[in-house]
């Protein structure tokens, strides 16, 4: 059964993961005892390491904004083309 993870817990895993691993316990052994494969792991060390749990706030709030950004250029591109089609059959 897959567990769906927030940023913030990610982000806590991965520092409990540093605590351990700086205690001299292998990848494995961390992994086991994070409840997360060792793929799952090394995805989230790649993605989320260094981040705080502010900075994937922030991440996800500007990944909203773009797609809100994307819908509004494609609503632009959709009105340009009506707008041009229209004065074309005007002439």
């Amino acid at each position: 059964m897959k567990k769906k993870h927030s940023g913030p817990q990610i982000v806590a895993k991965l520092t409990q993961a540093d605590i351990l691993i700086g205690q001299g316990k292998a990848i494995p052994e961390v992994c086991r005892e994070l409840e997360v494969s060792e793929n799952t792991y090394y995805r989230w060390r790649q993605k989320y390491g260094g981040m705080s749990p502010d900075m994937i706030k922030q991440h996800r709030a500007l990944q909203k904004e773009n797609t809100r950004l994307g819908k509004v250029i494609a609503d632009q591109a959709l009105d340009i083309a009506i707008l041009k089609e229209a004065t074309q059959l005007g002439n």
